[in-house]
Parts: structure tokens; C-alpha cells; sequence
């Protein structure tokens, strides 16, 4: 049954590249892209499949063991806006046709200097015979960078004011993962691939990576009561842990100053790093003020992209100011908070 599924998606995947991509990219002199394109077809068709299976498994969740209900669901619309911008691959070929041309020129270089990111499997020969378990490594690697990215946007100003868009959502619901700035998922996708080249992640594992990461991602922004047990919440991000990442109103204490429950799939790198909380309630999210205005909520796709853009001038102006005022021992004041 799993041979003939996936005979079927590799026939269409080849029936679109053979019959929609191929002929203009031959007629425009790129065939040099054709491999490059079928992985593109691979990605728009497992965005299909796995936005399908989100909505189809998810969304009754929602309907049945809400967690908050509301009568006007405009806002939720966009988010639904940015997942089929995310998942069917506009955004990253826009992330891609952005940073393509610094790749090219990194691993020209690389390859220049006889210089081979090693694999996990050149390390470690065994796991040539044990995918699974190769690819569950690279996953607990990547998943622990993207724990590091995802809280310094939570600690820099500027990069807090591009972020502050996916926390602005106070009607968070499986759709709330892809709802970004487009810097903002310029530079996630920048890091992203950069800690997949330096560990060597192989070419047939990453669209792999990308997929379990989002799905899980989704699971975690749902809108419903969804509880993993006292040991699954220790071993996965649950929709309950992750929404006090989004609480309008932060836990107290110091070690939250910032935020709490960073980790993005593994609730392990949080508990390492003293910036885990395990309440049990499920707060409202939102932003309780800054460094949006309140209407950041509501607005549409461009009208928050752009309000995201106001926000990052407006926090280089106060660093600027910031640094004028520097005294000369180089005391730089408080640390920016972004209590909300």
C-alpha cells in the first residue's frame, strides 16, 4: 500500500515537472534548474499533503474542545493566508531566490578549498543502515539551533519587532504557525539552511526535516484543549506548553523576562536553559502592548508586513539614540524587555 502511494506521488511529481515546469524553463535557456525544480514539485506536494492532513486531523479539534471561541474569525482568515503562502512553497522560493545566490557562491568556495561539511554518517559509519535513527539526529540538531533562533528574536530589539507580528495573533489556532514578517522568515530560513549545510544534512533528509518541524508546529498553535500526558508534555511541545510562549500576560520572574517555553518541537532544550514554564491554565496570547500598534491583530497580510517594517525603523532609531547616549564607562542602560 506505502509502495504504490509513494509510486503515485513520484508520477505526479514527474508528470508536472514534464508537463508545467520543464518546457518554460527550457524555453528561457534554464535547464540547469530542472533538478532543482523537481524538488521544488516535492516540496509544493508535500506542503499539499501535510496542510491537508493538518486541517482534516486539527481543525475538528478545534471544533470540538475549543479553547476559546470567538465570533469573528477575520483574523484567523490571514493566518490561513500566510500557511498557504508558507506551505505550498511561495514564501520559501521567495526565501530560496533571495539567499540562492549566496549559497552558490558558499559552496563554490567550499568546494574551491576541497572543503566537505562531513555527515553524520561519515562520523558515525553504522548509521548508513539506520535512516531512522539519522534522520531522528539531525532533527534533535537542527531543532536545537532553531531553540537559539527563536529566542534571540525574542531578545534583540529589532528582530523582536519583525517577530512581534506571530505573537500579535490573540485568536491563536493551527494556522498561527506560518503568520510572519517576510524578514522575519528570511532570516529563519537563512539560518535554517546554513545549520543544515555546516552538519551535512543530505539532500533526500531535509525536505524530510522541514515537514516534521512544521507539522509539529501546527499541532503546537492549535486551538484546542489537547493534552499529551505528564510524560509526553516532558517529551514534545504540546498546544498547552507552547501557548504560554504566546500569553498576553508572561509569567513573573526574571528568567522570563523575555519569554518562556522557546523550544520549538523537544520541551528539553527549554528545562536546559531555565526559560521552561509548565502551567497548567491556558491564557489568552496576544501582545499586551508594543511594538505593534493595537491594530496589528486585525490587519490584513500587507498591512501588517508593513506595520513589522515601521516597528524595525522604529527600534534602530532607539538604538541609535541609545548609543548617543552611552556614557563613556559603556553602560548601555537597561535590557530590552519585551513584557507584554
Amino acid at each position: 500500500m506505502i509502495d504504490t502511494l509513494v509510486e503515485a506521488f513520484v508520477a505526479l511529481q514527474g508528470w508536472l515537472l514534464d508537463r508545467l515546469i520543464q518546457p518554460p524553463l527550457l524555453a528561457m535557456g534554464l535547464g540547469s534548474y530542472l533538478e532543482m525544480a523537481f524538488d521544488g514539485i516535492e516540496f509544493f506536494l508535500c506542503g499539499v499533503l501535510q496542510i491537508s492532513a493538518a486541517y482534516l486531523l486539527l481543525r475538528p479539534l478545534e471544533a470540538l474542545r475549543p479553547i476559546e471561541v470567538w465570533r469573528d474569525r477575520q483574523a484567523v482568515r490571514v493566518d490561513v493566508l500566510y500557511s498557504l503562502l508558507d506551505r505550498l512553497g511561495i514564501i520559501p522560493l521567495l526565501v530560496f531566490a533571495l539567499l540562492a545566490p549566496l549559497f552558490a557562491s558558499v559552496d563554490s568556495w567550499l568546494r574551491f578549498n576541497d572543503i566537505i561539511p562531513p555527515q553524520l554518517e561519515d562520523l558515525f559509519p553504522s548509521l548508513e543502515t539506520r535512516p531512522l535513527l539519522s534522520f531522528v539526529i539531525y532533527l534533535l540538531i537542527l531543532d536545537f539551533t532553531e531553540y537559539w533562533r527563536h529566542r534571540l528574536s525574542h531578545r534583540f530589539r529589532w528582530w523582536w519587532a519583525l517577530h512581534a507580528i506571530h505573537h500579535s495573533q490573540r485568536q491563536m489556532t493551527l494556522w498561527t504557525d506560518s503568520r510572519n514578517h517576510l524578514l522575519d522568515d528570511l532570516i529563519g530560513g537563512f539560518w535554517f539552511a546554513v545549520v543544515a549545510l555546516l552538519v551535512g544534512v543530505p539532500p533526500g533528509h531535509f525536505i524530510g526535516l522541514l515537514i516534521v518541524v512544521k507539522t509539529i508546529e501546527n499541532l503546537s498553535h492549535v486551538n484546542a484543549r489537547l493534552s499529551f500526558g505528564r510524560l509526553g508534555e516532558l517529551l514534545l511541545v504540546s498546544p498547552r506548553y507552547h501557548r504560554w510562549h504566546h500569553a498576553l500576560d508572561l509569567p513573573g520572574g526574571r528568567q522570563y523576562r523575555y519569554g518562556c517555553n522557546f523550544a520549538v518541537l523537544f520541551p528539553i532544550w527549554d528545562q536546559l536553559f531555565a526559560t521552561q514554564y509548565r502551567g497548567q491554565a491556558m491564557p489568552a496570547c496576544g501582545l499586551r502592548h508594543g511594538p505593534l500598534p493595537e491594530s496589528a491583530a486585525q490587519s490584513g497580510f500587507w498591512r501588517q508586513q508593513y506595520e513589522g517594517l515601521c516597528a524595525l525603523a522604529a527600534a534602530f532609531r532607539a538604538h541609535s539614540r541609545q548609543v548617543q547616549q552611552t556614557s563613556p564607562t559603556g553602560d548601555y542602560g537597561k535590557p530590552n524587555s519585551h513584557a507584554r
